[in-house]
């Protein structure tokens, strides 16, 4: 799911376009190993990064909240464009609705046939990309600064008034259908997908961004039409824009476009909570080389000041794993604990291995060690450290920007909180990590896709 938009692994700060992206398998890269090593120096950040975000501003255009942060150390201009609520707008039925909607609409609109459309999308040398997540659905250009006015224009008529032809709108679906269906030839796709189902067991989180075979194949274009006239509507807008662009000329594009459309009567608002699950377990019989485990246990919401707590214990707990399953005992070419960010919080525990009863053993040790011992302050210095190289790392680009100050403004309540980031990190003690760890880590509900005789469901219930 994801998460851009997203950057599920633990070390992970930033998200892709959209961070919390269409519900896809996170990247699985060998976790660090811990804070052994001091990482070299950070690279120049932004004012902004650093905490003194006067670069950045806010402003309403048309009853649209827009974001823009004046970046002039280049010429590109990265526009996200927010639809807010995500799979809180769609019903059973309707799930994958939008993003088909919205993938539909590259294929011409009134005043762009299709292949004007990709005509002139060449020739600008942009993009606009589409990410359905499980919060929002983010609709991002990327142009040069003399090709932003251009590519703004096509991106607006695609929100505004997509063709929908018939036959076009097959061809979206046979491509969305078949998608889904090789999601079952991925072990980690699958898995993931089953994870977060099980995880999120009766909230709207469970509901897929991306559609079902079912949905996407019983969707009309009537479906379509009717889902854009209801939710096409400025109150589930928010526009962040990172670039050498002036306010003028955005308050301009927007009036003149996007901001006529209907008002509607959305208003964002976090998700209720997930209700309080027992431990539980999925299994999917597969016959392959190896096997695989995810498991996700409920975190803060993006609000507390346990959210980075629990980052930094999940990180604590990757390095953990990753020395004692793969560096020592070579059960595993991959294992961590993710940490998902959302309104509401996931840690994980992930491994791929021939061994899951071992594996797992080992896990509930080093998360028993986790919530009884303490980190050393030198230990938790270093991998500051980490998070702070990474997070530099990961918001280089005005793309990268754009999605963190979303999360901030919509997560946190207020942009301005990204640029907070690295003070909330330096605030966490060892204690902090510890009490996260108390209370967050349990009640794990798991995923195994593999053998069903390699692992002993009662070892999945002990967490």
């Amino acid at each position: 799911m994801g998460c851009g938009l997203l950057g599920l692994t633990t070390l992970t700060m930033g998200a892709t376009a959209d961070a919390q992206t269409t519900r896809t398998a996170p990247p699985r890269r060998p976790a660090p190993s811990g804070p052994a090593a001091r990482p070299a120096a950070a690279p120049p950040a932004s004012p902004a990064i650093m905490g003194d975000d006067s670069l950045t501003m806010k402003f309403e255009v048309s009853g649209i909240p827009v974001i823009l942060r004046r970046v002039t150390a280049n010429n590109v201009v990265a526009a996200n464009l927010y639809l807010l609520g995500g799979v809180r707008q769609l019903t059973p039925q309707t799930q994958g609705i939008e993003l088909m909607l919205l993938e539909a609409s590259e294929r011409g609109t009134r005043k762009y046939p299709r292949d004007l459309l990709r005509t002139r999308m060449a020739a600008l040398g942009s993009a606009i990309g589409v990410g359905a997540g499980v919060d929002w659905t983010s609709v991002g250009l990327r142009a040069t600064t003399t090709g932003f006015d251009s590519t703004w224009a096509i991106l607006a008529d695609r929100l505004m008034a997509p063709r929908l032809d018939p036959a076009e709108v097959e061809l979206v679906r046979e491509q969305f259908v078949t998608g889904v269906r090789q999601r079952k030839d991925s072990p980690d796709a699958l898995l993931d997908f089953l994870a977060d189902s099980i995880a999120f067991s009766g909230h709207p989180y469970a509901l897929e961004p991306t559609g079902t075979e079912a949905t996407l194949s019983a969707l009309t274009v009537a479906d379509l039409k009717a889902y854009h006239t209801a939710q096409m509507v400025t109150s589930r807008m928010l526009l962040v824009v990172v670039g050498n662009v002036s306010r003028s000329k955005v308050e301009r594009l927007v009036r003149e476009s996007i901001g006529r459309l209907p008002r509607g009567s959305y208003a964002w608002s976090l998700p209720e909570p997930p209700a309080d699950l027992p431990g539980a377990y999925v299994v999917e019989k597969r016959q392959l080389p190896t096997n695989y485990l995810q498991g996700y246990f409920h975190g803060p919401k993006a609000t507390s000041a346990d959210y980075t707590a629990l980052r930094l214990a999940c990180a604590v707990l990757s390095g953990r794993l990753f020395g004692e399953v793969r560096q020592r005992r070579n059960l595993s070419y991959s294992v961590n604990a993710p940490f998902v960010e959302r309104a509401f919080s996931l840690g994980g525990l992930y491994v791929t291995t021939t061994q899951p009863d071992d594996v797992l053993a080992i896990m509930q040790q080093q998360v028993r060690a986790l919530q009884e011992g303490i980190i050393t302050d030198e230990g938790l210095d270093l991998l500051r450290q980490q998070f702070i190289v990474t997070y530099f790392l990961d918001n280089e680009t005005n793309a990268d920007q754009a999605n963190m100050l979303a999360r901030a403004e919509l997560y946190q309540g207020d942009f301005r909180r990204a640029s907070r980031f690295v003070q909330e990190l330096r605030a966490v003690t060892p204690q902090d990590i510890q009490r996260a760890a108390r209370t967050y880590l349990k009640q794990v509900r798991w995923a195994y896709v593999g053998d069903p005789a390699k692992v002993t469901p009662a070892r999945l219930l002990r967490f």
